[in-house]
């Protein structure tokens, strides 16, 4: 064990079951992160993208190359485990019923693809108009290719979806609903899904959840709310950086009624038989999902993220960043900038509406705030490594460029 993990393990044992705030986090969380944020010293808002990494991610990282250098073919063994245990560990996060449920993915996509591929002949999907680039284009291809039949579920009103949009799509009879628990383009927080999936289901509908803005910020029970399947990864709040994702798969679906056609030699039973039987013989459960031969560092570049999320607990986490995001809040209303959703219907950053929002982010990143837009919002989303002084300075910050931006606004329209 590394000094670096006995550091992680000694401050977290240190918080027992205290709630978060700024000293506790000054003194137990902070020394973790002493490498990013030496070398961060912007306010760095722009969690929901690239969480800052822990220090015991760089010792666990080598210790796979490690393995390399000194196991040569031995260093399989040890990198089986590595890959076992972030199955395990993201099974535990998600309250999957075993690791087997958790199939790893280079990406979420990746995850989607493979769910797609299981049906020989079209079906229909139905996604919202919100979901994340990489999903929706892969929905495009698949439809452009008529290997889908695509349909949008639109919002209630901009910007807000309710549960009857939802439930109102099912009329449509899709076979499939693609969807993300938290919308990457506005942070809203889809609440009723178990009413949502109870209804799919009595229609013989699957669900399949992006939870990749809901992992680590969300508390989470995928069998509690019985969805089909689900894709995430630990790029974003988990701190485990790219290459790190997962496609989740309810044990129902992994008795041998789905086969994907992305598949490697992985899938099959006794990979180091090298067999090639004339009928593809599939490995038992979630590996008959697996690809071909994994990259091995995003399992090492995970782990420290995963155990940290774990060991403080997503519900502690979760209270902090409402916190946060009621100060954010706060200073809001007193500036007058607009925001959307409230801390009961918001996932763990803030969007501000703004014609100009992506000329606002760059002009921020000048004045030392990293953050970032999408389409014409703004957002920001806080950590429990931002102290309150960088949130008020990050925010008055902004309250200058976004008056004027607004002068600007207005110029033009009177002109």
């Amino acid at each position: 064990m590394s000094n670096q993990t006995s550091s992680l393990e000694t401050a977290i044992s240190a918080l027992a079951d205290k709630a978060l705030d700024e000293a506790i986090i000054k003194q137990h969380i902070r020394p973790l992160f002493s490498k990013s944020l030496q070398n961060t010293p912007d306010i760095y808002l722009a969690n929901h993208s690239l969480g800052r990494m822990l220090d015991q991610t760089e010792s666990d990282v080598m210790e796979a190359l490690q393995y390399w250098t000194y196991g040569s073919e031995d260093a399989w063994n040890d990198w089986f485990d590595e890959i076992q245990n972030f199955r395990k560990q993201t099974a535990k996060l998600l309250h999957a019923k075993s690791a087997d449920c958790i199939i790893p993915k280079a990406s979420s996509g990746q995850g989607l693809r493979a769910v797609l591929n299981c049906y020989d002949n079209p079906i229909k999907v139905m996604t919202s108009a919100d979901e994340f680039n990489s999903i929706d284009f892969i929905l495009k291809v698949f439809a452009q290719r008529k290997r889908i039949q695509l349909e949008y579920i639109k919002p209630h009103t901009k910007y807000d979806y309710q549960l009857d949009d939802f439930l109102t799509a099912l009329k449509q009879k899709p076979q499939l609903i693609v969807l993300s628990m938290v919308l990457f383009t506005t942070g809203q927080l889809l609440n009723d899904l178990k009413i949502l999936v109870e209804a799919a289901h009595r229609q013989g509908i699957l669900i399949l959840l992006d939870l990749y803005h809901a992992v680590g910020v969300i508390p989470l029970d995928v069998t509690e709310l019985d969805i089909d399947f689900a894709i995430g990864g630990s790029y974003k709040y988990l701190r485990g950086g790219t290459g790190a994702s997962w496609l989740y798969i309810n044990p129902r679906h992994l008795e041998g009624s789905l086969q994907t056609l992305d598949i490697g030699w992985f899938a099959q039973q006794q990979i180091f038989a090298f067999q090639r039987p004339e009928t593809p013989q599939f490995a038992n459960g979630g590996n008959a999902f697996l690809e071909s031969t994994p990259a091995i560092l995003p399992f090492y570049q995970a782990r420290a993220g995963l155990k940290f999320t774990l060991d403080i607990g997503v519900q502690r986490l979760r209270n902090y960043s409402l916190q946060q995001q009621q100060l954010m809040e706060n200073l809001f209303q007193q500036y007058g900038i607009p925001f959307l959703g409230t801390i009961s219907n918001r996932g763990a950053f803030i969007v501000n509406p703004h014609p100009q929002a992506g000329t606002i982010s760059m002009q921020l990143k000048h004045e030392g705030v990293i953050c970032d837009s999408r389409e014409n919002l703004l957002r920001l989303c806080p950590d429990l490594l931002n102290t309150e002084e960088e949130l008020s300075i990050a925010i008055d910050k902004l309250s200058k460029v976004w008056k004027t931006f607004n002068l600007l606004t207005s110029t033009i329209v009177l002109k």
